[in-house]
């Protein structure tokens, strides 16, 4: 390469106009105009419009050679553009710099798609061409801005006296939770390390030995099925503080959460964030994180259904079930073809049938329609139009199930009709803690207790005497940040008491021997002087993603892989020679085939 850059394609201005620049970088553009041709050069910083002129016989013609994604350089003056040829919607529209000398530093094949396109480009080519799908715009973007975030994060914890500490990617194994990779040792044959799923143990560890507070920004590993905003290894914020309580974990994160918004977004966030119990999320919302940016609330009229003479609803209102509504606004348009859809979802979700009950509309002003109208009296149409303030033109979706089937169901259906009704209001950032979670639940499979959280999340004080009479009242000192209905973090204090640790691990079915075989390091460290703690994961990849509106962390993450785990650029995973199976004493068998 013989020319090297003094500027980048994004910076120059009206006030460089005369200056002599050497740019370097991608051919975004070419035309040519009858004997001048116009290239537009892109880096990552932007674009800028080179002119070759035939008088600068060399550079014109390397000019006419160059085409869309050629690498070249380009030497010569700045000049200002005038009236028409000014480019507004350019950073770099006022100017352009006339072509003295050029060298084609690479020439490019023909792409399987322009990184320029607005064409809709397959996701899978995207991917298997990931270095050309880093060219546009929208992808440097998001790794231009998540790079702003982690060092505003590390700025922000550097002056909250955080150290930043790195922890071990080959772990012991502990299965709990999600399922781990598994790692063969070559030296240690027949033995495996687990990839962390979170470095939750040893940052617990650090504060046993005195660090105080801990950061890292943690890559974390699971091994379970994937959607739009997982993947296999995922990157989080990790914290952890002593000598704390939960206030302090949810006054620290907001600030940070404050300061991100301000600085790389320009938008103000109101503070306190609204704060919501578990309790009153599912009671409400029917869901853990609950999106608040509209209504269409759940409504518990189990002591009206109980009076019913529609069978379905008395039966489950007196039969230690229950039934819940929600009212749709407008949603008495809906077609018996998209009620059915939406019966069919529910049944997907777990629910025998999904009753609806349209207000007003072909029934007559003041009226109910539907197939079970008729087994409701006037007054009982009254009272159920207060109980779920719902009016002429709404729509009631009610399921009578187990309390938990109600949540899940209509919580669901709640967001899913958000969407399809355009119920959400854009450019809106709700941020809500969710606190008190039940500290454990019941497995039926299992018959036994299983944490919510992890096994070393601390119950609150005040419930702490529950854990022998009642552990299904115990609250957990946990707590989530919850971004637009998007989990975006999470964290409890922890417990650091050895009593209450084995009082838990023999409330979950984990035996002395067991723990100690699962977990020995961290219940060696709690003996000799674990200090109160607690801390919080933030997924950066979630949060990016929110930040930027995009409807995928793969668009995020500069090489992400598909929803079934694979790497379509490096065609990973892949087979490996016998040869490393022998080296790690491992053999390769058929999986077994589902009955």
């Amino acid at each position: 390469m013989q020319l090297k850059r003094t500027n980048n394609c994004g910076e120059l201005r009206e006030q460089d106009a005369g200056k002599q620049v050497t740019l370097t970088g991608w051919v975004n553009s070419y035309r040519d105009h009858g004997g001048v041709v116009f290239v537009d050069l892109r880096d990552r910083w932007g674009l800028t419009q080179a002119v070759f002129h035939p008088e600068h016989a060399e550079a014109y013609a390397i000019g006419r050679q160059l085409r869309n994604e050629d690498v070249a350089g380009i030497h010569g003056r700045v000049t200002a553009r005038a009236g028409t040829a000014i480019n507004p919607k350019m950073p770099t529209g006022h100017i352009e710099v006339i072509v003295e000398r050029a060298e084609l530093i690479n020439k490019a094949d023909a792409v399987p798609f322009s990184p320029t396109s607005h064409d809709v480009v397959n996701e899978d080519t995207r991917l298997k061409y990931r270095y050309l799908d880093l060219r546009r715009r929208p992808m440097t973007e998001a790794l231009v801005l998540r790079h702003r975030v982690v060092k505003i994060m590390r700025d922000y914890c550097d002056q909250h006296g955080f150290l930043e500490i790195e922890t071990p990617i080959l772990y012991k194994s502990t299965p709990e939770g999600a399922r781990e990779f598994l790692v063969p040792s070559r030296l240690h044959a027949g033995q495996f390390y687990a990839l962390p799923q979170s470095p939750q143990l040893f940052k617990q560890v650090l504060m046993v030995g005195g660090m105080d507070r801990y950061m890292q920004i943690a890559r974390c590993f699971r091994d379970e099925d994937l959607r739009a905003d997982r993947q296999p290894e995922f990157t989080q914020l990790d914290l952890e503080m002593s000598f704390v309580e939960r206030e302090d974990v949810i006054e620290l994160i907001t600030g940070l959460i404050v300061r991100l918004w301000r600085e790389v977004l320009g938008i103000e966030l109101p503070t306190p964030f609204k704060r919501m119990s578990w309790q009153e999320a599912m009671d409400r919302f029917g869901i853990d994180r609950p999106d608040t940016r509209f209504g269409m609330e759940l409504a518990d009229v189990s002591n009206w259904a109980a009076q019913s003479q529609f069978a379905v609803f008395r039966d489950a209102a007196v039969g230690g079930g229950c039934v819940k509504m929600i009212a749709v606004p407008g949603g008495g348009s809906l077609s018996r073809k998209q009620l059915d859809a939406l019966t069919e979802e529910a049944k997907k979700l777990g629910a025998k049938g999904l009753a609806w009950i349209k207000l007003g509309g072909e029934a007559g002003a003041g009226n109910m329609g539907g197939p079970i109208a008729k087994f409701i009296t006037p007054g009982q149409q009254q009272e159920l139009r207060r109980l779920t303030s719902s009016g002429d033109g709404d729509l009631l979706l009610a399921v009578a199930d187990k309390q938990e089937v109600a949540w899940r169901v209509l919580g669901e259906i709640r967001q899913l009709l958000a969407r399809q009704l355009n119920m959400i209001p854009a450019n809106r950032h709700d941020f809500l803690w969710i606190v008190d979670f039940p500290s454990f639940e019941r497995d039926a499979a299992a018959g036994r207790y299983i944490a919510r959280h992890h096994p070393f999340t601390a119950p609150l004080d005040e419930d702490l005497e529950l854990l022998k009479t009642n552990p299904d009242k115990v609250r957990a000192k946990a707590y989530d940040i919850v971004l637009n209905g998007i989990e975006i973090g999470g964290g409890s204090i922890r417990i650091h008491q050895r009593d209450v640790q084995s009082q838990i691990f023999s409330l979950l079915g984990i035996s002395p021997d067991e723990a100690q075989k699962k977990f020995a390091f961290l219940l060696d460290a709690l003996r000799f002087g674990a200090p109160p703690h607690g801390g919080i994961a933030l997924g950066l990849d979630r949060l990016i993603m929110l930040m930027l509106n995009r409807a995928s962390i793969r668009e995020v993450i500069a090489f992400p892989k598909t929803q079934s785990g694979s790497d379509l650029m490096t065609e990973a995973p892949s087979p490996v020679e016998p040869r490393q199976l022998q080296d790690l004493a491992i053999a390769a068998i058929k999986p077994l085939v589902k009955a």
